[in-house]
């Protein structure tokens, strides 16, 4: 469902990618800035991401199927990462074309009119980029968050370059524009390896974190005054989907029925308190010691009462 609702986003992102593509390019064109045309080579990568996520997205919002029981929320990740991807191809572009820049420079021309169509387009990526966010944190999307990040960034990029074609108009000196081009693909390049390194971190089934972990303790707590205890915490994140999963451990002479109620109120309220999460309980006896063989808590575990009995 978070991905259906997610994946129009994508196609405002299409859209300001092609835009601001279309803006940069022009740009360049006027003023023959390598800067500017890295900063339009970025926005090919926009428009590509973007893409990508729309793909993703679509795949995420597939229904579990009997080969896929817990959803295709992991699709997402394929966005982040071919974005990643993608980025790193940038950057060498952008650095083989400032390098070249830097050997043989060349002056530039109507730098007034490039600025303005640069500007123009770093505030068209500036809004999308702080809807998407919105969107993103709202719907725990992690393909609408990168999104806006690399938007945040190319809109960063465009300031450095125009930044630099004003000094150039000012000073003359024609070798900033090559070396603010490289800085450009230096920039482009960390955050390609930031995206790249996200990605395979939560696909290693990262698990949540501190805040989420801190709200599952909490709900814990509100138990324990009923004899009861829990261990052997285990999360894990799927693109806007967690999996919970923890031992439930009550007193041996409560009926089964009792028990069942128990863990289906603790599977309501951790649901209630972590949006999109799937909760799994296992029951047993809290006096039996086979209760307690099953290994060492997964960390982060967070406090389980006061623990084994005597």
């Amino acid at each position: 469902m978070t991905a259906r609702i997610a994946r129009p986003y994508t196609v405002l992102s299409i859209g300001a990618a092609l835009a601001t593509m279309g803006l940069k390019l022009a740009a360049y064109a006027i003023t023959d800035s390598v800067g500017l045309l890295s900063d339009a080579l970025e926005s090919t990568v926009n428009l590509a991401s973007a893409i990508v996520a729309f793909w993703a997205l679509s795949l995420a919002a597939t229904p579990a199927d009997s080969e896929h029981p817990f959803g295709h929320n992991k699709a997402e990740y394929f966005s982040s990462g071919l974005e990643g991807a993608f980025i790193l191809i940038a950057a060498l572009g952008i650095g083989y074309s400032a390098v070249e820049r830097l050997f043989h420079p060349e002056p530039l021309e109507q730098s007034s009119l490039g600025i303005g169509l640069a500007i123009a387009a770093a505030l068209l990526n500036g809004a999308v980029a702080w809807i998407l966010w919105r969107a993103g944190k709202r719907l725990n999307s992690i393909t609408l968050r990168a999104d806006a990040q690399h938007l945040l960034t190319d809109v960063w990029t465009s300031v450095g370059v125009v930044v630099a074609v004003v000094l150039i108009f000012f000073t003359g000196w024609e070798w900033l524009d090559p070396l603010i081009a490289l800085g450009v693909g230096l920039n482009v390049l960390w955050t390609g390896i930031r995206l790249l390194r996200e990605t395979f971190s939560s696909l290693m089934d990262k698990s949540l974190d501190s805040g989420q972990l801190q709200k599952i303790t909490h709900c814990f707590a509100t138990y324990e005054d009923q004899g009861v205890r829990f261990h052997l915490l285990q999360t894990r994140e799927a693109g806007s989907q967690s999996f919970i999963s923890f031992h439930v451990l009550v007193p041996g002479h409560w009926t089964v029925q009792r028990g069942h109620d128990l863990c289906e109120s603790v599977e309501t309220a951790i649901a209630q308190r972590i949006a999109g999460s799937r909760v799994t309980t296992h029951l047993e006896p809290l006096e039996d010691p086979k209760s307690w063989q099953h290994g060492d808590d997964f960390p982060p575990s967070p406090p389980l009462g006061e623990g084994k009995p005597d």
